[in-house]
């Protein structure tokens, strides 16, 4: 990686650095209330606008800040093209349910689209097309099967030409989504967090939920405090109350990297791409904190906590992508994020379970969460408001997902996880806490006993147990972000074991050197 293209010491989101979201105070006292929402991304912060509009008292409880997980470390595409799905969805679901689908993200999209227009949102939203693009051939074959598709569900779409791709590649065919649309998430998002507080809602950070009492709708966070309320919806990314419904047996989560990078704006695409094949690259533009466009370029999937131990090795393919085709020149921005999966490959949104008609999830949005989030919250709000929907049975958590395809992916992914159970507990490390360089964590061998350490940049060490306070798997060390990962069930932590993302609730047990 030449010095140009070095990547800065830290990951920075380019949409954070940008556009800082508003602060606010934890919870310091019980709270009684209409709906408690746990989570404040895209879904948590939509819903609580729309049910405030709808006169209801709002509680938004966050546990770090808010837009400070997923939502704020997107690509930031609004599209219903989500890679080659809809012959698939046809050939799982039927064609009624591809085309509600379809349906159900544009709605998600027109809805982000209205709320700028109305509300005066100023946040970079650009109507653009999306492309799917092939390089092999067996992607074409996939990439004309995809197109008929479009034609089949009356997508606004299908081929397209070549010469509508100004890629500075050659490819050997694409399918087009027409009327798709850019935006940055955060300047979105603080435009919709300032109407519902206006409109009496309830904002409070650093505010962990730990567990709800369905019964009751309590919620209790690990200040100590209770938020009573008659709805709770739980819009946490993966939810923290999986065990309702054996959630944990049903999701499965990628990490993916993202980097934004400097280059002559003539290198720059019109247009928002996907290629068909794999490793993903994703490409888009986006404007810079200097108001220059930026090359946005992402990727580069695979199972969170489940990959080889150098991670920055992601980061470093995307480069040598955007090197040898977009002649980039600096990487002021890189990050990473999670993406969650169900078993048949759509959301889980609506009540957790049977028979708790007042808990809901959203969850399992497949890398789209910007118009399957915007979406969740409308079906949502319907839900709490006693409202019919024509998606609910679509997204239902409790839908009969079980033919042949889920089935398989049901036993494959529960093996992994048993696998890396398993592989965490009988591993020795020989390692030793003066073996690590500056800078650098892993696992290693303290007074006989195995646990994690991370030696800082100025030679301080963070000790910690390195099991992962959900359920017991082992956690791995990821040198691209500095952090430890579960490869079980996707939690992660800082290296001073704060929690980063859930499932868990609770940080890392910290251990004395």
């Amino acid at each position: 990686m030449s010095n140009n293209t070095k990547l800065p010491s830290f990951p920075a989101s380019l949409w954070k650095e940008q556009d800082s979201p508003n602060t606010f105070s934890p919870l310091t006292e019980d709270v009684l209330t209409d709906v408690t929402v746990i989570g404040a991304g895209i879904t948590g912060i939509t819903v609580a606008y729309l049910l405030a509009k709808e006169g209801l008292k709002v509680a938004l409880l966050e546990g770090g800040k808010v837009i400070g997980g997923t939502t704020g470390f997107t690509t930031a595409k609004l599209s219903s093209q989500h890679g080659l799905i809809y012959q698939n969805l046809i050939n799982q679901h039927g064609q009624e349910k591809a085309r509600l689908y379809y349906e159900a993200n544009q709605k998600g999209l027109s809805f982000i689209q209205d709320c700028i227009n109305a509300l005066q949102i100023d946040c970079d939203f650009q109507t653009l097309p999306s492309f799917i693009y092939s390089t092999s051939k067996e992607m074409e074959q996939k990439v004309e099967e995809e197109a008929n598709a479009y034609l089949k569900l009356g997508i606004n779409g299908g081929f397209a030409h070549k010469g509508n791709l100004t890629l500075p590649f050659s490819i050997n065919n694409a399918v087009m989504m027409r009327d798709q649309a850019q935006f940055h998430p955060i300047k979105y998002l603080n435009g919709l967090l300032r109407v519902f507080t206006k409109l009496g809602g309830k904002v409070y950070e650093d505010t962990r939920a730990t567990d709800i009492q369905a019964d009751s709708s309590v919620v209790e966070t690990e200040n100590g405090f209770k938020v009573k309320s008659n709805h709770v919806i739980v819009s946490t990314h993966y939810p923290f109350n999986d065990r309702n419904g054996l959630l944990f047996s049903r999701l499965h989560v990628e990490r993916s990297y993202a980097l934004a990078a400097k280059t002559n704006e003539k290198n720059i695409p019109n247009g928002m791409y996907l290629n068909a094949e794999k490793p993903t690259r994703s490409i888009r533009s986006a404007p810079g904190p200097d108001g220059k466009k930026l090359l946005l370029l992402g990727g580069e999937g695979h199972p969170t906590g489940q990959n080889d131990r150098d991670t920055s090795t992601h980061y470093e393919r995307l480069v040598q992508f955007g090197t040898r085709y977009f002649d980039i020149e600096a990487i002021p921005f890189h990050w990473s994020s999670q993406d969650i999966f169900s078993l048949d490959n759509l959301p889980y949104i609506g009540p957790v379970k049977k028979g708790s008609e007042n808990v809901f999830i959203a969850t399992a949005y497949a890398k789209w969460g910007m118009t399957n989030g915007t979406i969740a919250a409308c079906i949502l709000k319907d839900y709490i408001l006693n409202k019919e929907n024509p998606y609910t049975d679509l997204f239902h958590p409790s839908r009969n997902e079980m033919d042949f395809s889920t089935a398989k992916n049901f036993v494959k992914e529960n093996a992994t996880i048993a696998k890396e159970l398993i592989k965490g507990k009988i591993k020795r490390e020989s390692r030793s806490i003066e073996e690590l360089e500056y800078d650098e964590g892993g696992i290693i061998q303290l007074d006989g006993k195995k646990v994690g350490a991370y030696k800082d940049k100025e030679g301080t060490c963070h000790i910690l147990k390195p099991i992962c306070t959900h359920m017991g798997c082992d956690v791995i060390w990821n040198d691209a972000e500095r952090s430890w990962d579960c490869p079980c069930h996707a939690s992660r932590f800082s290296y001073k074991g704060d929690v980063l993302e859930g499932p868990a609730t609770k940080p890392l047990k910290r251990v004395k050197s």
